[in-house]
């Protein structure tokens, strides 16, 4: 099946030595998991308004992306869903610090947030996140560890537990510890999940982007799966970015920035919300309204006071990510 057979066209052992093997007519974009379909179209949208440009692709959960270009994988531009992997790159010295104001948005072209996939007329009767703690659900989503779907999935419960329980951070750690009990296997990435759940039939319930919810309905007919939209999510930005050691060794540069650009035009707005994703361009916006449910967005900064302070108190070593995850 296309949507869960599509396979990355870049090798992932492309090293920075071989730089001398591109030209700037060439562009290597390192990618998240469930991208394919909608780079596919934007590539082949870009390539024909810019003749003889080349765009390679290269998928997998974004944090495992990152470590991959740290140890060489040859990426001139990134297009990832988690600022913490870019941050990553920027503390090794391949992406300036200042990446958040090289492009509008705050480099987020797009934005999405954690949605639910059930099967066809709901059987278990999920609505919220709630139901996600009940013993006769089985919950779908991937390893938090390589994969930032599923962290915005994880903090996207945890804000609404939160809010639950009045900010008890022990009935916080309780609730977001059964929902991870509830999850039979972690993949790797969001379209492993997705696989999981579709062509496995396991679980009751997927969590993944909702851009990927709407994109398997699409291909799989809205007949056999349905979008639940739960009653508050966390803002999802896709952050993008020029890898400057990588475009800077490969005359990319100009090429790159063009690229990244595309993301915001009215034709790259289109492609994007054509493909489930929500937009920052109000005619594109306005056009496509009926495809994007109302929801209460939260937000990173709100709830969890950024994502430096994330990072250092859910994701990293010891944090309450680890703390919860366990040995699972």
């Amino acid at each position: 099946m296309k949507r869960l057979l599509l396979a990355a066209t870049a090798a992932a052992g492309l090293l920075l030595s071989s730089a001398s093997a591109w030209s700037a007519d060439k562009l290597l974009n390192a990618s998240y998991d469930v991208a394919r379909e909608l780079f596919v179209e934007i590539n082949k949208a870009y390539v024909a308004e810019h003749p003889g440009v080349t765009i390679d692709q290269s998928h997998a959960g974004t944090s495992k992306q990152a470590r991959s270009i740290v140890e060489g994988l040859a990426a001139d531009v990134v297009t990832f869903n988690q600022v913490t992997d870019i941050d990553f790159l920027v503390k090794n010295g391949l992406v300036s610090d200042d990446w958040q104001k090289d492009f509008a948005n705050n480099a987020s072209p797009f934005y999405s947030l954690p949605s639910f996939l059930v099967r066809a007329g709901n059987p278990k009767n999920i609505k919220d996140w709630d139901d996600l703690v009940r013993d006769d659900v089985q919950v779908i989503f991937p390893n938090p560890k390589t994969s930032g779907n599923a962290r915005y999935t994880y903090l996207a419960a945890t804000a609404f537990a939160k809010e639950k329980f009045n900010n008890d951070d022990a009935k916080v750690k309780e609730f977001i510890t059964k929902i991870f009990d509830h999850v039979p296997v972690f993949d790797t990435g969001g379209r492993a999940a997705t696989t999981t759940f579709v062509e496995r039939e396991l679980g009751d319930v997927l969590i993944t982007f909702e851009s990927e919810t709407y994109g398997v309905r699409k291909e799989f007919g809205e007949g056999n799966f349905e979008q639940v939209t739960p009653s508050v999510s966390l803002l999802a930005e896709f952050p993008v970015a020029i890898v400057d050691k990588v475009a800077d060794a490969n005359g990319s540069r100009d090429l790159a920035k063009s690229y990244l650009e595309f993301l915001y035009s009215p034709a790259g707005q289109k492609i994007e919300a054509v493909n489930g994703l929500r937009v920052h361009d109000e005619a594109v916006k306005a056009e496509f309204k009926a495809n994007f449910p109302e929801v209460r967005l939260v937000t990173v900064e709100d709830v969890f006071g950024g994502w430096d302070k994330v990072q250092e108190e859910h994701f990293a070593s010891g944090g309450l990510l680890d703390q919860i995850y366990g040995n699972r």
